[in-house]
């Protein structure tokens, strides 16, 4: 590699996450090879941290990567060494991204990712989300009303408001808007604590919830064991695990039903696709966390069905930054690849 650049952007969310989330912060990432090749990544964060990561790639990484091989895994391996000391996760992963899934895109060699990766389905199946427990009963009930429109199988809701029968109300409503054969889910976003999850659940099951989302602190893994033997509705974790050791520490606990690893947050599909593996050895699917454009090529060639995550008007596309053909299309609530070589990124 010769060089690495970043194009920092901050982009407005069409539907803002909340009062203190009004938009997403977005870095390109080239890099560029000897004999004129390039590729592009990115890194990403809804909230914090963009500058620090900005400055990460544009010294420490680049500075490591420079001279060296393109090769995605073994390069992942050393840089995750050379920057263990700023942290094993977190802003060090999520700069990794950018240049792994730059490389990625290098990888592919003109296939789509679907493709380079290996493609076990022609599709896979979207579930519509929303970050928005901000929300009014009416905006969730006509969101709701969209998604089922839209013909996605399957739906997930905001939980964990400081009152329960108010949780209970709002999921009702939604039950009652997408009818009884839409999957039903629902993310605490780590609001909850042991009893209160208990308490929650108790009252949510008779919606017939398809999993619950980060009841917990993610980090309480023995809490996360300890509720899941404990509840009958399926547990989702792992959008805020950042390393292959996290997810094996969560799967080993027995703490969870599907895990959720975010493609930037781990830092990059080399460690994706290893902790999509690890999963499968416990017989636990991986359902990839936001950023469709990308999650949605990766989920067509994991080894376990699974679903796609699209948070309504917040994928790249949605919020203007790419130009067309767009990598994904989602048609009735299914996601299937339009085959544009590499990740399939034209970025605006």
């Amino acid at each position: 590699m010769t060089d690495v650049l970043v194009s920092p952007r901050t982009v407005p969310l069409r539907r803002p996450w909340g009062a203190d989330v009004p938009s997403n912060h977005l870095l390109k990432v080239e890099v560029r090879l000897a004999d004129g090749r390039t590729g592009t990544g990115f890194s990403w964060t809804p909230q914090i941290g963009a500058r620090a990561v900005q400055a990460l790639l544009e010294d420490e990484v680049r500075a490591f990567v420079v001279g060296r091989e393109p090769n995605p895994g073994v390069l992942w391996d050393l840089l995750w060494r050379h920057l263990r000391e700023a942290g094993g996760g977190g802003l060090t992963t999520i700069a990794m991204a950018g240049v792994d899934l730059a490389l990625w895109d290098l990888r592919c060699a003109g296939a789509s990712l679907a493709d380079a990766l290996g493609r076990r389905r022609a599709s896979v199946p979207v579930y519509g989300s929303g970050v928005n427990i901000h929300y009014s009963l009416d905006e969730l009930v006509a969101q709701a009303g969209r998604w089922k429109a839209a013909g996605y199988p399957a739906v997930k809701v905001k939980v964990g408001l400081p009152s329960l029968a108010e949780d209970v109300r709002r999921v009702a409503a939604v039950r009652e808007v997408v009818g009884p054969d839409v999957l039903l889910m629902v993310d605490a976003n780590q609001r909850w604590d042991l009893p209160s999850a208990r308490r929650a659940i108790a009252a949510l099951v008779e919606f017939g919830l398809y999993w619950v989302e980060e009841p917990l602190p993610a980090d309480d893994i023995g809490a996360q064991a300890r509720l899941r033997e404990s509840v009958p509705v399926p547990i989702a974790v792992g959008e805020s695990a950042y390393t292959v050791y996290d997810f094996r520490d969560l799967l080993v606990a027995g703490a969870c039903d599907i895990v959720q690893p975010n493609v930037v947050r781990v830092g990059g599909l080399t460690p994706l696709l290893r902790i999509a593996e690890l999963a499968r050895t416990f017989d636990v699917p991986t359902f990839p966390h936001l950023l469709p454009e990308v999650s949605g090529q990766v989920a067509m060639a994991l080894p376990l069905p699974c679903m796609v995550e699209e948070v309504e008007d917040a994928s790249f596309a949605a919020l203007g930054v790419l130009a067309e053909p767009y990598p994904v299309k989602i048609v009735d609530g299914e996601l299937s690849t339009a085959g544009n070589p590499g990740l399939g990124l034209i970025w605006r």
